[in-house]
């Protein structure tokens, strides 16, 4: 299991988060790139963490200045992958282990923008939880 650590940032930002939104944050990673925190959540906590209308979310948003861009945890490589890829409707995720180990992500053809996401975020945050969760080395749309 590949190696994770909490930057002290990341300690304070899962900290609030889960004090504002009351849902247990699993893992933080700050990402200066796109100035946002991506937080990994226990599946089925999704709804509480997003909170009626976005309110929780949005909240916790406010209060550290930059967006939340939210994952949910998984067992598996494959459904890590669909779930970090989400809102896009991922179709399939397939793992190849040669040189390198890459999941393969098979979405719906409308939904291929939002699995990009605007300048790639939503891909660059796919790979950073796989890499990080799985030791993936990349993350691709198929």
């Amino acid at each position: 299991m590949p190696s994770r650590t909490l930057t002290d940032e990341a300690r304070r930002t899962l900290a609030l988060f889960e004090e504002l939104t009351d849902v247990a944050g699993i893992d933080c990673v700050i990402d200066d790139e796109f100035d946002r925190a991506i937080v990994l959540i226990s599946p089925g906590d999704m709804a509480q963490a997003i909170g009626p209308g976005g309110e929780n979310v949005r909240a916790a948003e406010e209060e550290l200045g930059r967006t939340i861009k939210l994952v949910e945890d998984a067992d598996t490589p494959t459904d890590f992958v669909a779930n970090a890829l989400a809102p896009a409707a991922v179709l399939n995720v397939t793992i190849s282990e040669n040189d390198d180990t890459v999941a393969y992500a098979e979405v719906a053809d409308a939904d291929v923008g939002v699995a990009i996401g605007e300048g790639g975020r939503n891909v660059e945050a796919a790979r950073t939880m796989a890499r990080r969760h799985f030791g993936l080395d990349d993350v691709e749309l198929a």
